[in-house]
């Protein structure tokens, strides 16, 4: 009997089997790693107000990147728990202060602010047990000192006057928290007698009000904030804002452009930057009055003229609140800067109105402003660049002065453009 061939039938079932194989354990692998993937995207909650600071979104603008040629992108800090950037300054001034003994539990935060350092403060001190008091000049938006009070701050409106003065709303700030201090040692001092409660040794409770008229007695002590001076404020954005912007551009990132008002955000962003690539170019876009563009460009704050005395104590003519300035600050003086730029406050509000119509982002005066120095930036370098600029905050804050068509009217800042042509760009 002939022996009977079986080895096409043995390979191809073989084959069949291997094939069977593959299909299952593609099948298999697909779906654990869709699993994967899919327990990757779930983000555990995050711990309270405090941990959802930082972090936030970077996105395209569309219609300034096509309209330049460029990638420009914005750091969409309006996006934080407490509205705007300044909510990574206020977490890590008083993270740093009670670290450090220098703020307790229980003690008041003060600060003098134009609004948005104020209200991040205001947002973040009650998650430390702490209260805050903002100084406010009286012109900037009403709005801000309603949200501040909303928040639980006690807030001090004074005229603007010139740093040198000592009821500049900074100089108060501080005063204030001395006196919270000196408030809080006279109750200890004169609570306890031979190390006893004086309470129990009469057997009376004494009213705060009485022996220490106003909202200073409340509390453990004061804490100011000296936005403008704490380096706490530039380690914000150089271990938080700096770091993100490298990685959610994955190092791709060829200039970064901010406002400055304290230098904070311009300063630690910079130097983070450039310390990762020193090809990235660093740049300041700077508002009307300000003197921090000729200290950049020219190296001195003032022409010879203004230094000879002719200066005006509160030169500012701008509309812009939170940006600009005419002294160098601690925080300022940490930036690593390649150039400045000039903007207007015509561009600032022309800007803002082409952004909400063709982006649908409504945003405030410094955002608008860096936007401004974003367009500045892209035409210096040409097309092709990736360009980071911020964000700070939304247009909420600033209905009453930027959004507010009589006010505009006032200063012949009404918005006309249909285009990008204010900035002569097409």
């Amino acid at each position: 009997m002939a022996p009977v061939r079986t080895t096409g039938a043995i390979v191809a079932s073989t084959a069949a089997i291997s094939i069977s194989m593959a299909i299952f354990s593609y099948f298999l692998f697909f779906k654990k790693t869709n699993a994967t993937l899919h327990s990757n995207k779930k983000k555990k909650p995050r711990n309270g107000v405090v941990d959802a600071i930082g972090n936030t979104p970077l996105i395209r603008i569309n219609s300034l990147s096509e309209a330049t040629g460029c990638e420009i992108l914005g750091k969409c800090e309006f996006l934080n728990p407490g509205g705007s950037v300044k909510d990574r300054v206020a977490l890590k001034v008083i993270e740093e202060a009670l670290e450090s003994g220098e703020l307790s539990p229980g003690g008041v935060v003060t600060e003098g602010s134009a609004g948005s350092t104020a209200i991040s403060l205001a947002t973040v001190a009650p998650a430390f047990g702490c209260k805050c008091h903002v100084v406010i000049p009286d012109d900037a938006a009403i709005e801000k000192s309603q949200i501040l009070e909303a928040l639980g701050a006690t807030v001090e409106r004074v005229r603007p006057v010139s740093i040198t003065h000592r009821d500049h709303y900074v100089n108060i700030a501080k005063r204030r928290a001395l006196e919270a201090n000196e408030l809080a040692a006279k109750d200890k001092k004169v609570s306890q007698v031979d190390g006893k409660d004086r309470d129990q040794m009469d057997g009376c409770v004494p009213d705060p009000e009485k022996e220490n008229p106003g909202f200073l007695s409340h509390y453990n002590g004061g804490f100011f904030a000296d936005q403008f001076e704490n380096l706490a404020n530039f380690r914000a954005h150089y271990e938080g804002t700096g770091p993100e912007i490298w990685e959610q551009t994955d190092g791709n990132v060829d200039a970064f452009v901010a406002a400055a008002g304290t230098g904070g955000t311009v300063a630690g962003v910079s130097t983070f930057l450039q310390e990762k690539s020193p090809k990235i170019k660093c740049f300041l876009i700077d508002p009307p009055g300000s003197g921090l563009f000729n200290k950049v460009t020219r190296g001195v704050m003032y022409t010879k003229e203004e230094a000879e005395g002719r200066r005006l104590k509160n030169p500012f003519d701008t509309i812009t609140e939170g940006i600009g300035i005419n002294r160098l600050t601690k925080n300022f003086m940490m930036a690593k800067l390649d150039g400045a730029f000039q903007g207007t406050d015509k561009e600032a509000v022309e800007m803002s109105r082409f952004l909400l119509k063709n982006d649908g982002l409504f945003l405030g005066s410094s955002s608008a402003m860096n936007c401004v120095g974003a367009v500045r930036v892209a035409k210096a370098l040409g097309p092709g660049h990736t360009i980071v600029t911020i964000l700070c905050d939304n247009g909420m804050r600033h209905l009453s002065k930027f959004y507010d068509p009589k006010y505009l009217a006032q200063y012949g800042l009404t918005p006309t453009a249909t285009g990008l042509e204010f900035m002569s760009t097409k």
